[in-house]
């Protein structure tokens, strides 16, 4: 029987907020695959320890601490990537904040700004510094991790609602403009998502409403055809998949990995 390939043999990535949440999973599981990564953020300590795990498992890894509202240490982030790998073939946007949770006459301009340079601006800034690199190649994959939120209207959560909604409409103008090129851009949008990040959105929105942590989980799950929050393995699944040349055909579209949520 003829041995299959690793899907990613011989790509590098970037994947932004990688030491942690979803992007550490996406890392893995590229890592997996045969890709080279560099894995992009703030925090220091989990980036190294991600880094460690994905080399400790047989893959190539580099750090590069960057906030990606930053546009001169996106630039660097690239640029280090070239010089390391040789190349660069798939960006995943997946670095994010949660923002304020608060009713939008409440929420201070610094929080929309941070939330809105991170969760959007940060997005375009690496696909801007990245895109060069692959029309050169001819070829690339560009993920956004969006969410649900992108799709429907958010109480207490203005800002990260308009975030997402925007990086759809980002995702759709890059496809267009990348296309030609032979570079497939796509999203995904999680639903609630099991770990750190959404057990803090939990308890953030059970205070504000002055309700139990149990009944604002019940909130998120009720509109969800499995009645269960999803994995970040189920979240790096699909990102492997539009990674992958199995994808080559599909671009701008953006993919809900939610359980079926509907409202």
């Amino acid at each position: 029987m003829e041995a299959v390939s690793p899907r990613l043999a011989g790509r590098a990535a970037i994947v932004t907020g990688g030491g942690h949440g979803i992007g550490r999973a996406i890392a893995l599981r590229f890592a997996a695959e045969g890709c080279a990564l560099t894995i992009a953020g703030t925090g220091g300590e989990r980036l190294e320890a991600t880094a460690r795990e994905l080399r400790e498992r047989g893959g190539r890894a580099q750090v590069s601490l960057t906030d990606v509202a930053d546009e001169t240490a996106v630039e660097r982030m690239v640029e280090g990537t070239i010089a390391e790998f040789g190349r660069l073939d798939i960006l995943v946007n997946n670095a994010g904040i949660a923002g304020p949770t608060a009713a939008a006459v409440d929420v201070t301009r610094d929080e929309w700004d941070r939330t809105l340079a991170i969760n959007l601006t940060g997005a375009l800034l690496c696909a801007k510094h990245a895109l060069p690199h692959m029309i050169r190649q001819k070829s690339g994959r560009i993920i956004n991790i969006t969410s649900v939120a992108g799709f429907i209207g958010y109480p207490l959560r203005a800002a990260y609602a308009a975030s997402k909604w925007g990086m759809i409409g980002l995702n759709r103008t890059l496809a267009l403009e990348a296309g030609p090129h032979g570079i497939t851009v796509n999203a995904i949008a999680p639903g609630s998502t099991r770990g750190e990040r959404m057990s803090r959105v939990i308890r953030a929105r059970a205070q504000a409403l002055d309700k139990s942590e149990a009944e604002i989980e019940r909130e998120y799950l009720d509109p969800t055809a499995l009645k269960r929050m999803v994995s970040e393995e189920d979240v790096a699944a699909t990102a492997l998949f539009l990674a992958s040349d199995e994808a080559a055909s599909v671009t701008g579209e953006t993919i809900s990995v939610s359980g079926g949520f509907r409202i």
